[in-house]
């Protein structure tokens, strides 16, 4: 029984609060080298909480995909040795995807028609993600009341919103939904191949919609609290997937969240109007 439990329980968590360590310090080293960059604007490396708390709750929001999806990995796939295939995957995976953003993010910001165009795409990718929201509260529709106002005046606003874009993010972002079709039992080495490439792509696709924030927070610590909010999931995850699923799928968590992103969207694109007018 106890040694069950250090194999199921113990040491999967604790590997997790390692990887969060060590990919901390990755992403220390690559802020330091990018630093080193003759690029105009050095990435201040302080952590203050407020950026930390901002990265993990916006991370949260934008996880709900993820947590469901991996919640079924796990229940097709239960084991300690998958447990730690499928939390050293989706760390790496998490961590790279945000990383490689913030690279991209580094050297498009010292060309300011580069960066309005990254902001740009960043908008339309948070458009898309407060799009994908709606069916976590899409029982509002039947509703009577508030509920229904809300949900009918966000859904009549961003379905039009998502057919106009949809044609620039199929050619710019991954696509996700190949990835999430279907759960069955992998190998260990596929298992982490598979659990790598799922936070990979979100990480890329999320942490693009973040990039309007990047003016006003502190991208070091933002990312800490991605890292994070991602093992904290992780861990609710390994500990209790159905609790943690219902959770993130909470009714008004998913409204406030996308009408977040929609607001993040608008200042998005606010920015990028500031860019075009102010470029010589």
């Amino acid at each position: 029984m106890k040694q069950g439990l250090l194999y199921n329980q113990v040491l999967p968590l604790s590997l997790t609060i390692v990887v969060l360590a060590v990919l901390s310090c990755i992403l220390y080293v690559v802020i330091t080298l990018l630093n080193a960059l003759p690029v105009s604007e050095k990435i201040l490396t302080q952590i203050h909480l407020t950026d930390v708390l901002v990265g993990a709750t916006i991370y949260l929001k934008t996880a709900v995909d993820f947590a469901i999806f991996m919640g079924r990995v796990m229940n097709s796939n239960p084991g300690w040795k998958n447990r730690i295939a499928i939390e050293i995957g989706t760390g790496l995976g998490n961590a790279l995807g945000t990383i490689a953003i913030l690279v991209i993010w580094t050297f498009f910001k010292e060309i300011q028609i580069l960066l309005a165009l990254m902001v740009f795409i960043a908008s339309l990718v948070l458009f898309e993600l407060a799009h994908g929201g709606l069916e976590h509260f899409a029982t509002w529709k039947q509703e009577k009341g508030i509920k229904s106002t809300l949900y009918l005046g966000m859904e009549g606003f961003l379905e039009p919103v998502l057919r106009l874009i949809s044609p620039i993010l199929s050619k710019v972002m991954p696509d996700l939904g190949a990835k999430l079709r279907g759960t069955k039992t992998l190998t260990w080495g596929s298992l982490f191949v598979f659990s790598f490439s799922v936070p990979f792509i979100l990480g890329l696709d999320d942490f693009a919609g973040y990039v309007p924030l990047f003016n006003v927070v502190n991208v070091f610590g933002f990312s800490l609290g991605v890292f994070g909010a991602h093992a904290l999931l992780n861990i609710a995850l390994f500990i209790s997937p159905g609790r943690t699923v219902a959770w993130v799928k909470n009714e008004w968590v998913s409204f406030f969240g996308s009408l977040a992103f929609i607001l993040l969207a608008f200042w998005g694109l606010y920015e990028v109007a500031k860019i075009l007018l102010n470029y010589r």
